[in-house]
């Protein structure tokens, strides 16, 4: 059971401002024959949970903007906020995306975007994300 906890958290830390990768340990479970859903269900659960975080800091530390150590540069904010106002809250889908992803979920929190509509589509493009990830796994080791 640790190896499916270990999983949840390095799918938690990936999903937060912290460069982190839990497709790594994913792999290797699946190569070590753990348990297809149950992998599949931590990395979720931990990827949607993490992007919560980042959602909170938009909605809450926003006013940190300013500070040097605040992760992402004004110019930065002002582009990714633009780019989701042109398409809404279901660009949250692509939130598992390895360059941008992180910025959606803040920009979703600074924008207040409904808590529950964030998470359901955020875990829904994280689940794929990690479905394929799965799929693409298990068709390599098979092959």
């Amino acid at each position: 059971m640790l190896s499916y906890w270990l999983l949840f958290g390095s799918a938690f830390i990936a999903a937060t401002i912290f460069p982190f990768y839990s497709e790594i340990l994913l792999v290797t479970l699946l190569a070590d024959g753990k348990n297809v859903a149950l992998l599949w269900l931590f990395a979720t659960a931990g990827n949607s949970l993490g992007a919560v975080v980042n959602w909170l800091l938009g909605k809450y530390f926003l006013r940190f903007q300013t500070k040097r150590w605040f992760p992402f540069k004004l110019d930065q904010l002002a582009r990714y906020q633009a780019w989701f106002q042109k398409y809404g809250v279901w660009s949250l889908l692509l939130a598992w995306m390895p360059l941008g992803g992180d910025a959606l979920t803040f920009i979703a929190g600074m924008m207040r975007v409904n808590f529950w509509v964030f998470f359901l589509l955020t875990a829904i493009g994280k689940g794929l994300r990690y479905a394929v990830v799965i799929l693409l796994t298990l068709g390599v080791i098979h092959f």
